[in-house]
């Protein structure tokens, strides 16, 4: 959960942090810019993979990711101090990619030991409950990180947080750390890979095993685009993609839609929990693909009812190129009078009180939240079937890189790919094509070639070879 925090109040605090870390004069190239940054961290997570999963394998689950809690850790707090554009200039930008890329790297080789170490201690019939709440912790990270911005903006004032305010919520990351650092080195390394490290089954090269051999890579083929590609984009959409088209799109107040996500989220998360266990009744594959589905024929639908219940009157957005700059400004256009006007900013953040009675608040939450229910569907059971489809040699390294390729490309890119298209577009529901297309992609190969592993009982290879 820690790890997630420091990764996505980067993202958390975009429309803030963006115009100081660029050229003024240009408030959505910013944006833009800032989340290419956003972007990177998620890009760079499958080399982290394979740097953190060869080691994972060779050395030991625990020390893998030991390393990476203190890269992260580290590159978090450095954001809570770095010099903005208007003391340092283009170092400023410079130096936030270069920790962005740190934070990439770290998570690349994180999410693959917390999976593996979990699945690698608990009964084969309940793997999909126990590594549901492994995959909690990004929602779980999320929220967090929003619930922290609220506390600190509401503490010091909205243009003392604009100012330095916004600097808190990294430097606390510093005490969160030093807890969990301090767990992780109390913890034992897992059992079976103590097991095969002690009877010599080792891999002495995961990279080549995994990657080279074809009944290995072919896993990893189907595991990508049948499972992890459509995966990625849902949890983005449902979450990262919902908050940026709150913001940026439909103009509601940065806070009231902070408030808005985080409510939807501490109401969704238990949903996790609820599809891990269930898959470990019904299948992992059978959830999986039916998420994937019900988010193609659902997310234009809900977006549509997302844009009404808002009130902003949006129909459309226009973008202009500075021709001086190249700069791109986007603009979200409502119809008054018969003639196109720049859209004012709905549901004014007042007090909590006066969110919580508004009705179209509440309706904005339930849309949200039917798109986490799609979130749990496919992400909830993936942990359990990604260590279930490779053996316990190269497990760490062969299930860590479709995810991060899956979470880190296809799904990482969906906020800067759909704000992207509609500014090039102006079609304020152009940004959906690319996780429907991606999902329903994924629904069509996973359901011809994903084998169901959720009775597949891990312990049983190495107990046989030995």
């Amino acid at each position: 959960m820690i790890e997630w925090y420091d990764f996505y109040i980067f993202g958390s605090l975009a429309t803030i942090i963006a115009p100081l870390f660029y050229p003024s004069g240009d408030d959505t190239w910013a944006l833009i810019a800032y989340l290419s940054t956003f972007a990177v961290g998620f890009v760079v997570r499958p080399f982290g993979a394979l740097v953190f999963g060869r080691i994972g394998d060779l050395v030991g689950r625990k020390y893998a990711f030991l390393v990476t809690l203190i890269i992260m850790g580290a590159a978090t707090a450095l954001v809570g101090i770095l010099p903005t554009y208007a003391t340092i200039g283009i170092a400023a930008p410079i130096a936030l990619l270069v920790i962005r890329v740190l934070q990439g790297l770290a998570l690349g080789g994180e999410y693959g030991g917390a999976a593996v170490y979990v699945a690698e201690h608990v009964p084969d019939n309940r793997r999909g409950f126990y590594t549901s709440f492994i995959q909690i912790t990004a929602t779980l990270g999320l929220f967090v990180s929003l619930v922290v911005i609220l506390v600190v903006q509401n503490a010091v004032g909205t243009e003392a947080f604009r100012e330095w305010g916004w600097r808190v919520p990294f430097l606390i990351s510093i005490v969160l750390v030093g807890i969990s650092l301090y767990i992780r080195l109390r913890m034992q390394e897992s059992p079976i890979f103590t097991h095969i490290k002690s009877t010599g089954m080792t891999s002495a090269k995961p990279l080549k095993e995994a990657f080279t051999e074809w009944h290995n890579l072919r896993r990893v083929l189907i595991s990508l685009f049948g499972a992890t590609a459509g995966q990625g984009v849902i949890w983005y959409t449902g979450q990262f993609y919902a908050l940026f088209y709150l913001q940026t799109i439909l103009k509601v107040h940065p806070t009231s839609a902070n408030y808005i996500i985080a409510t939807a989220l501490l109401s969704g998360m238990p949903l996790f929990i609820l599809m891990g266990a269930l898959s470990d009744r019904w299948g992992r594959k059978r959830l999986m693909m039916a998420g994937c589905l019900l988010a193609t024929v659902s997310y234009l639908p809900i977006y549509q009812a997302m844009q009404s219940a808002a009130g902003s009157g949006v129909v459309t957005a226009v973008s202009q190129q500075n021709p001086i700059t190249g700069a791109i400004s986007l603009t979200p256009l409502t119809m008054v009078d018969g003639a196109l006007q720049p859209a004012k900013e709905v549901l004014t953040f007042t007090s909590i009180g006066a969110l919580a009675a508004e009705p179209s608040a509440w309706m904005l939450v339930g849309l949200v939240f039917i798109q986490l229910v799609f979130v749990a569907m496919v992400y909830g059971p993936i942990a359990a079937y990604l260590v279930e489809a490779f053996p316990a040699k190269i497990r760490y390294t062969a299930l860590s890189l479709p995810y991060h390729i899956g979470n880190g490309v296809f799904g990482g890119l969906l906020p800067l790919i759909g704000l992207y298209v509609i500014s090039a577009t102006g079609n304020i529901y152009a940004g959906l094509y690319y996780p429907i297309g991606v999902a329903a992609i994924t629904c069509v190969i996973g359901s011809l070639l994903l084998v169901e592993t959720h009775q597949h009982r891990i312990w049983d290879e190495v107990d046989q070879r030995d």
